[in-house]
């Protein structure tokens, strides 16, 4: 996959971005001291090249009732891996998913709303064909849960 060229101006618009996503394109422009189409043309261009992949807001999930935050190693029957992973990342509750090395194949991080919830997951859910083995984690306090990065 080949890097996209991004200057420091375009750097300067993503961190806008990342803070507030509902600042308006004059907003932006304000701040950083550029004219509104500069970033507008800007937007489109990181947009276009998939830099920008979505807006969304971020949520407390504790607040909205999800208790439970896991991480779970799957390991899957030799040449399943994906078809594993194309399942899995189907569920609504599944924030992530990683293909890694090592003695796992890929590492899910899911959100519950109770104990039940995890365990009909991990029983249930994950005992799907291809499925050799899993390893649960229970997160018991997230001291930082943010992908914003730049």
């Amino acid at each position: 996959m080949a890097t996209i060229s991004v200057d420091e101006l375009d750097i300067k618009i993503l961190k806008k971005l990342i803070s507030d996503a509902r600042l308006s394109y004059r907003g932006i422009a304000e701040q950083i001291g550029v004219s509104p189409p500069t970033v507008l043309s800007r937007v489109e261009k990181l947009e276009n090249n998939s830099i920008i992949k979505s807006y969304s807001a971020i949520l407390d999930h504790e607040k909205l009732g999800y208790e439970f935050t896991a991480i779970i190693e799957v390991t899957a029957v030799k040449n399943k891996v994906v078809e594993v992973e194309k399942i899995i990342s189907k569920y609504q509750n599944v924030c992530a998913i990683y293909d890694i090395t090592g003695l796992t194949d890929m590492i899910i991080v899911a959100k519950f709303k109770n104990r039940k919830d995890l365990s009909n997951f991990v029983k249930k859910d994950l005992s799907m064909p291809y499925v050799e083995r899993t390893n649960t984690h229970i997160v018991f306090i997230t001291v930082k849960e943010d992908f914003r990065i730049l």
